[in-house]
């Protein structure tokens, strides 16, 4: 046993392909609840939740169970939309019961840049405008399209020419609104931003940004890949905001820690894939049963169990912990997506790998590297939170 490890480790870094030119390299080979434990022993308190993906913990027995039963019945079937599957249908109507009524058919995909590409693709088939808006600082996925919309030119530059007739605004800015114009097909926007920082919008700007939009015939779409399923304090985070958007898309924790995707829109709009062209939009594995089926069951346990409702109470276990430290300039959040600000770039990178050191897996934002990341499992009882702020304030004192 103690031969393979070194040799996976070999085989990881000679087969499998890496973004980064200093990958963590840690050896994960189990996971409960919020602790990953390494192939040496180690406990670590899990503070990324795969970026958002584990809401409901690791090794959830409720997901579990579903993909056991549903792999011993079937897995891939036939391309999206030609067979009924159950695993589908059922998760569908379970997600439409819980959104606005006007978002009442989903679109299932195999991630969030899947389902941000047929968001944007469908808004320019109806609209018949080909112009398209974002923000700064925004993150909508790294396909060509999802790319085109990400509001930073360092990781664009490299990939040119992307998409043509797109413009970014300043996120929460309102005079930045009249940059949508009657040539808008949409507004893709995070409800929060999340790679941003976890920036969220001043009060009334989502109400204006709706209100543009429907002035100017503008399809808005709300990007909540990040921040959906109970993350920020309530199941979607446009809920807080009295904000219904055209478009939804979702990712993440959507399918309980299996792939999945889903575009969520009127049945009205969906019906424009049926027509000029038909089969406008096809994906082969898009809604696997398998997937569906762990979703169903991730947002049942969601639901059921009301963890949702303990979300600001647990953020504000970690605020009152950590908040008032010397090193700590600012905390920003929405429900459990919180940055810890420490106020230079080269301070946090320190901090993240401090705390890994220590058992504590935290992660840095694309957009804001001052500021490292508290996003664990929603599930986190007290005792951790209270077991996860002790290490992270005995880290801080050596930065102050």
């Amino acid at each position: 046993m103690e031969e393979a490890r070194p040799l996976l480790r070999d085989l990881f870094f000679r087969h499998v392909g890496q973004t980064s030119s200093a990958p963590l390299g840690l050896e994960i080979q189990r996971a409960e609840g919020v602790f990953l434990y390494s192939a040496d022993g180690k406990r670590y308190i899990d503070l990324v939740s795969g970026v958002s993906v584990s809401n409901i913990g690791h090794g959830n027995r409720c997901v579990i169970d579903a993909v056991k039963e549903q792999i011993e019945r079937h897995a891939h079937l036939m391309v999206y939309g030609e067979i009924i599957q159950s695993p589908q249908v059922r998760h569908a109507a379970l997600l439409a019961s819980v959104l606005p009524a006007s978002l009442d058919s989903v679109y299932y995909v195999n991630s969030g840049s899947e389902a941000n590409e047929a968001a944007l693709k469908l808004a320019k088939r109806i609209s018949g405008r080909t112009e398209l808006v974002s923000c700064i600082n925004a993150y909508h996925g790294s396909s060509h399209g999802a790319l085109s919309m990400l509001g930073s030119e360092y990781f664009k530059n490299s990939f040119r020419p992307l998409l043509p007739d797109v413009r970014h605004m300043r996120f929460g800015n309102f005079e930045d609104l009249e940059m949508i114009t009657e040539r808008t097909a949409a507004v893709i926007i995070e409800p929060v931003q999340a790679e941003g920082g976890v920036i969220v919008p001043g009060e009334g700007y989502l109400h204006a940004l709706r209100k543009r939009c429907d002035e100017t015939g503008t399809f808005l779409i709300f990007d909540e890949i990040q921040t959906g399923f109970g993350r920020t304090g309530s199941l979607f985070a446009f809920e807080k905001y009295g904000v219904v958007p055209d478009m939804i898309t979702l990712a993440k924790a959507l399918g309980g820690g299996m792939p999945l995707g889903a575009l969520v829109t009127s049945s009205e709009l969906m019906k424009a894939w049926q027509t000029n062209p038909h089969l406008g939009h096809i994906t082969t594995f898009g809604g696997h049963p398998v997937c569906c089926a762990a979703a169903y069951a991730s947002l049942k346990y969601i639901l059921d169990s009301g963890i949702t409702g303990h979300v600001d109470a647990k953020a504000g276990r970690f605020r009152n912990a950590i908040g008032s430290h010397p090193a700590v300039r600012e905390i920003r959040n929405a429900g459990l997506l919180m940055a810890v600000d420490v106020g230079s770039a080269e301070k946090a990178h320190d901090i993240l790998f401090d705390l890994l050191d220590k058992g504590v897996m935290t992660d840095w934002f694309l957009f804001h590297p001052a500021s490292f990341r508290i996003a664990p499992p929603l599930v986190i009882s007290d005792d951790e939170i209270d077991t996860a702020s002790e290490i992270i304030l005995r880290v801080l004192d050596k930065y102050i």
